[in-house]
């Protein structure tokens, strides 16, 4: 993997790239990735990269990363719409 690094970086730099945009490409795609693998769920991902959550939802704004792209599309029914708890018997 370091060989590969290496020569994307050599790549990068023979593209004329500033270290900058470099630098805001790779936080791009490491932060994209593991919300991918996530399903979108910054909780989760905030905790792979260790990072705390807000500081990860900052980031996502400053790199116009929107979220809702990666989730699944499945949301939970308003509470309205959900099945009413079955309420358990206390046993005597």
């Amino acid at each position: 993997m370091k060989d590969q690094l290496e020569a994307l970086i050599l790549q990068m730099y023979k593209s004329n790239i500033l270290y900058s945009e470099a630098v805001r490409e790779f936080k791009k795609r490491f932060i994209l990735t593991v919300l991918q693998e996530n399903k979108g769920n910054q909780c989760r991902a905030a905790r792979e990269l260790g990072m705390h959550r807000n500081t990860l939802s900052r980031t996502l704004s400053e790199l116009k990363i929107d979220v809702r792209q990666l989730r699944d599309g499945v949301k939970r029914p308003p509470r309205s719409a959900r099945p009413l708890p079955i309420e358990k018997k206390a046993i005597r």
